[in-house]
């Protein structure tokens, strides 16, 4: 199998904020609707929809505060232990030595990040 078996396309945009209501209002000017909202380890987390661009952004990660502030891109990952298998037999420069989790959404998510040859972070997310 491929790694590119595992997973169906872009999933959400991770942007970190220096103000989170003050980014949530920017992207409702925008035309976007929150389409959730959750705490992780006492920060807050957004995600911003607008058609099908979703845009993750959260409190309590320093920002780059210029060009580049994208933190990562997210691909929608049907299965997480077959793609971390996949990219680690694969040689990709896998960050984590296991599939991590938070608890977004209904169920939790399950993921693990990989870095391409320019440092931009990848993310393989499945929302369980």
């Amino acid at each position: 199998m491929a790694l590119s078996d595992y997973f169906t396309g872009i999933q959400h945009v991770g942007i970190p904020a220096k103000d989170l209501d003050e980014t949530i209002d920017f992207y409702k000017k925008l035309g976007f609707d929150k389409a959730g909202q959750f705490m992780y380890q006492g920060n807050r987390c957004a995600f911003m929809k607008y058609g099908n661009l979703m845009i993750e952004t959260w409190e309590g990660d320093p920002v780059a505060d210029k060009d580049g502030a994208i933190n990562h891109i997210s691909l929608n990952t049907t299965d997480a232990d077959a793609a971390f298998k996949e990219a680690k037999k694969m040689g990709l420069d896998v960050q984590e030595d296991e599939i991590d989790t938070r608890p977004f959404w209904d169920k939790g998510i399950r993921f693990f990040n990989i870095y391409g040859p320019n440092h931009e972070k990848i993310e393989f997310c499945q929302i369980v």
